[in-house]
């Protein structure tokens, strides 16, 4: 796919400032991050990150996903886009996709954004309908020990 526009990314589980992935993969290579907000849109997960869905049976009224928008560095960009496809497991036109990469308009104190996002892919689907996962009801996935601790108490 031939990018032509350097779109920001949306990101909401590990990528996210203070998050491992963000320091492994997004230190150092980005402009600019600020909070956004992806309205009509839920979180769920089974494990250490989360899938993020917009199917109308999956999300409640009123849902939303809080989450930060980064900016990446346009020399970083191609290879940006390469590292994260890689670790969302997404391939383009790809049929087993856990993730799937798709533009999206998010909200940020400035207005909103067209943004790249990575939204759960038919398997997690699957499994989330199937009952396999447990949904994220505040919208803001947190990995901290407190978090992880809330989740086993369920």
């Amino acid at each position: 796919m031939k990018i032509t526009m350097l779109y920001p990314f949306f990101v909401y589980g590990t990528l996210k400032p203070g998050e491992p992935n963000y320091t492994r993969l997004l230190a150092g290579r980005i402009v600019g991050e600020e909070p956004a907000t992806l309205a009509h849109a839920a979180l769920y997960t089974a494990g250490p990150f989360p899938f993020m869905v917009r199917e109308p049976d999956l999300v409640v009224p009123g849902d939303r996903v809080l989450g930060t928008l980064i900016t990446v560095a346009s020399a970083e960009y191609e290879q940006m886009l390469v590292d994260l496809d890689m670790l969302e497991a997404y391939t383009e036109g790809g049929s087993a996709n856990m993730y799937e990469r798709i533009l999206l308009p998010v909200e940020t104190s400035t207005g909103p954004r067209t943004a790249w996002v990575y939204v759960a892919g038919a398997e997690p689907l699957a499994q989330i309908r199937a009952g396999q996962m447990r949904r994220i009801s505040e919208g803001e996935w947190r990995s901290d020990a407190a978090a992880l601790a809330y989740w086993r108490n369920l």
